[in-house]
């Protein structure tokens, strides 16, 4: 199916836009933490070995540094303090084997994580883009694109910076804790009490902090979302919003949106920032501690050792520490965790309903089409098609002409299952379409709508996106009969000149033509119009109308009539108003009726001819 990406007319889309840009900024309520992590370990498990190597090599590294620590007090108590300087030398020739061998156990397990890390990221960014074309159209109508933009680049590249380095602290702090738990416990119960006094203390206050930091790290990352929408739509009309003068409104409407997030940032900030100076201001009372506590020991005669001392000051800085860094990490931890439920979200979307069971294809497409008192409507209780009945035989042209949001394209996103009815039928050669593969479906309809899309790729490539396997014979085919080759030919690189974001380097008509060639490429046996003449000089019109009537030859046509001399050979006109269709027949008919569509005519006719 050939299709631009914006739906065009009065009323193709539902309550909301795309790239819409003043949104309520709600609080929405932070979801589960544990339901969240634990869908990420399910991703981190889908690399298990070399999870498990990795975590093999922070036990090593863990357990030798502890191991090494133990050796730094048995050398302080039998070999410097009676000078044993050949037994020194031993002890630190195994001390500098378990560093180097611990240095390169960390790099190994680091490069492992990475690894993980990075694949696992590569997996979301390509399951949320593979979701994308999933999705229904109503859910991007009422979400902006700069929302959408932000799930898959600054959501996710939260989640690879923690991943990269949060999992890899997690087991080692973990296995530090415990190691080195063991070890006090060992050396001496009265000094392990000391050192754990101010255990309590950190975690109520690491459970504290995490609790506000998360909700402002989720709302952080939803304003920035709403920030990426207003850059994103400011920039695509930057025509518009200086043709207005509206720079200064722009400008301050944008103020109100960074002071916004700088808000949440701030206070996400500030309290994922208080806990390196708490944990810190903690760690140093226990260093005080224990120094106290082993310091009144010896002076009471108990078998401390100064060696023992100096491990526990150690250990204890040990054991402290990995509460540390993952306080220090709670902004990354929290920002990760955030962007993972948005991310997840996006995943958790009702995506378009599957073909049914007994689901056919088409084959050989006459375009024989009914509409059967069809409703519809975007919202419940709020009607936009009423009552539709409509028939058009193969190879008709039918129009639809009305006042703005009269339901026009409406009509046109219910026959491409862009939306589904709420009652009624929609037939093509006598198979309702809900019994139909979507896929099959609408590659039998093509659609040139008003607001043309054009791919940052070369002209060529554009003009087969109708039909994949088209040769560049048959691309140059299309392109003649859309009137497109001349000025084509024209351009300094030809059909592989590149264009611009959305075909900007080319002019309206240009690039209307363009679609219209992708189109014929695509030889559907139902074409869709949503005319697109009325920003283009006379002589252009002229060549689109030709090429149009080119791309109308030998099919069912459905128009979108905006200019109603272009539809005057219509086969019939349906007016809508309302939602519903209250006048149908030809040009002359309905003209003879003199209702809704003489009037829209006469008063149409008589601005042209004032102009």
């Amino acid at each position: 199916m050939s299709n631009n990406s914006s739906n065009g007319g009065s009323s193709g889309h539902g309550p909301g836009h795309g790239p819409g840009r003043k949104l309520a900024m709600t609080h929405r309520k932070p979801k589960n933490t544990k339901k969240t992590l634990l869908r990420l370990c399910w991703y981190l498990g889908q690399h298990w070995v070399l999870l498990l190597f990795s975590l093999f090599c922070i036990a090593f590294t863990t357990l030798g540094t502890i191991y090494a620590t133990r050796l730094i007090g048995v050398a302080i108590d039998d070999y410097i303090t009676v000078f044993d300087f050949p037994g020194l030398a031993k002890i630190c020739a195994v001390l500098m084997g378990i560093y180097l061998l611990s240095s390169l156990a960390t790099w190994l397990q680091s490069y492992c994580m990475m690894k993980v890390g990075q694949e696992t990221v590569a997996v979301l960014r390509q399951e949320i883009f593979q979701k994308f074309q999933k999705l229904p159209l109503k859910y991007f109508d009422g979400t902006t694109h700069g929302e959408l933009m932000s799930r898959v680049t600054n959501d996710v590249d939260n989640v690879s910076m923690a991943l990269n380095n949060s999992v890899s602290s997690i087991f080692q702090s973990i296995l530090t804790v415990i190691g080195t738990f063991f070890m006090m416990v060992y050396l001496s119960i009265p000094l392990t009490i000391a050192s754990l006094i101010s255990i309590p203390i950190m975690l109520l206050v690491t459970k504290w902090v995490a609790k506000h930091s998360r909700k402002y790290f989720k709302e952080k990352q939803s304003r920035l979302g709403q920030l990426n929408g207003a850059i994103e739509e400011i920039i695509s009309g930057q025509k518009v919003v200086k043709v207005f003068c509206r720079e200064e409104e722009e400008i301050r409407e944008f103020e109100k949106l960074n002071q916004s997030l700088l808000e949440v940032s701030v206070r996400a900030e500030i309290f994922s920032g208080m806990m390196g100076p708490i944990m810190t201001a903690l760690n140093n009372i226990t260093y005080a501690i224990v120094v106290a506590t082993g310091g009144i020991m010896m002076v009471l005669g108990s078998a401390m050792t100064l060696g023992t001392i100096s491990n526990f000051i150690i250990y204890s800085k040990q054991f402290a520490r990995p509460l540390t860094e993952l306080a220090n990490q709670v902004n990354t931890i929290m920002a990760a965790m955030a962007g993972a439920e948005r991310v997840f979200e996006v995943l958790d979307e009702t995506e378009e309903e599957p073909d049914a069971a007994d689901a056919a294809e088409l084959k050989d497409v006459q375009g024989d089409v009914v509409l059967t008192d069809v409703h519809f409507s975007y919202e419940k209780g709020h009607p936009i098609l009423k009552n539709v009945n409509l028939y058009a035989k193969p190879g008709q042209t039918i129009a639809f002409v009305g006042p703005t949001g009269a339901g026009k394209t409406t009509i046109i996103n219910l026959l491409t299952r862009f939306y589904d009815i709420d009652s009624g039928s929609i037939t093509i050669d006598g198979h309702d379409i809900y019994h139909l593969k979507r896929k099959n479906l609408r590659s039998t309809l093509s659609i040139v709508l008003q607001d043309t899309y054009l791919f940052t790729d070369s002209i060529k490539e554009n003009i087969r996106y109708g039909r994949l396997d088209a040769t560049d014979e048959e691309i140059r085919q299309a392109a003649k009969l859309a009137n497109a080759h001349e000025f084509i030919r024209r351009l300094p690189d030809g059909y592989d000149t590149m264009l611009a974001d959305g075909g900007g380097n080319l002019s309206q008509g240009q690039r209307q033509m363009i679609s219209i060639a992708r189109a014929i490429l695509a030889n559907p046996a139902i074409l869709i119009l949503d005319e697109a003449t009325s920003s283009v000089d006379t002589r252009t019109e002229v060549k689109i109308q030709e090429a149009m009537q080119n791309l109308m030859k030998g099919r069912t046509n459905f128009v979108i009539a905006h200019r109603l001399s272009t539809i005057k050979d219509a086969d019939l006109i349906a007016v809508v108003n309302h939602g519903e269709i209250i006048e149908r027949g030809n040009h002359e008919q309905l003209m003879q009726k003199k209702g809704f569509y003489y009037s829209l005519y006469t008063n149409q006719f008589e601005q042209s001819a004032t102009v």
